[in-house]
């Protein structure tokens, strides 16, 4: 399957210390990818890298085979939609309006929404299950709730690939479970290309495609989660021994700490 998005010698660094080191990946498009890894191992960085918040000291990064920094801001919100951790919003917005904000890069200057952008937004707030809450004030939702708003937000893109940064973290397990099997049902019915960074083994283990096992700024595995999610990767990459256990032959393994 062909690649959306290529990296070729990816090297990082924050002044001094090199924080991505010779990253080579490919991710084909339609696929959903979860980058797992310990605490700085690079996870983040790697995906501001990809959507162009920060700049590689050395290497490539092809979106859609063009050099990411090569494509307009505009021309790049259109291809790309990025969820950044966390749900705070500095401006206390009614949640509408924070999803129309997503039609941004559609827009010519001093052009205000039409239709066609109310349409949009509609269908991205219905297929997220947050049409209901456009009224609310962004402050006044839940966390999960608030995280499902950015997420609309970002579909209003019309975006190939959606980026999500830790889009669980601080949530509790049945919203963690509600964004990611949004964020498959995204992947497998509208063709969009998932990069999420996660914390949660098991959680990567039952909802990706292809993972990525980041130690130290390096990549020491990427394939599928049966093949990354062994008990020498874990152990060697987290420090710690674990059982992996089936319910069934069919099933991806569970993760289970000894």
């Amino acid at each position: 399957m062909k690649p959306i998005v290529n990296i070729e010698n990816l090297h990082f660094k924050y002044d001094e210390a090199e924080i991505l080191k010779a990253i080579d990946l490919n991710v084909p498009q339609g696929s959903f990818l979860s980058i797992l890894g310990p605490n700085g191992s690079g996870k983040t960085t790697l995906l501001k890298n990809i959507c162009n918040l920060l700049h590689p000291h050395k290497g490539s990064i092809m979106i859609e085979d063009k050099e990411v920094e090569r494509i307009k801001y505009k021309n790049l919100a259109r291809v790309i939609a990025v969820v950044h951790q966390g749900t705070d919003v500095q401006f206390d917005f009614a949640v509408y309006d924070v999803v129309m904000m997503g039609r941004f890069p559609y827009l010519k200057r001093f052009q205000t929404e039409g239709k066609e952008d109310e349409r949009i937004v509609k269908k991205a707030m219905e297929d997220t299950s947050t049409w209901e809450l456009r009224d609310k004030s962004i402050s006044e939702i839940s966390g999960g709730e608030r995280q499902r708003v950015l997420i609309a937000r970002a579909l209003t893109q019309q975006p190939k690939v959606l980026i999500l940064d830790e889009p669980i973290s601080h949530l509790d397990i049945k919203y963690q479970i509600e964004i990611l099997d949004l964020c498959k049902t995204l992947n497998k019915e509208h063709n969009i290309t998932v990069i999420t960074t996660l914390h949660d083994i098991n959680m990567a283990s039952r909802y990706s495609d292809y993972i990525v096992l980041l130690e130290k700024g390096n990549i020491r595995k990427m394939d599928t989660p049966e093949r990354v999610l062994t008990e020498e990767n874990i152990e060697e990459v987290y420090g710690i021994k674990v059982d992996l256990i089936r319910r069934n032959e069919n099933e991806r393994p569970i993760i289970i700490p000894k």
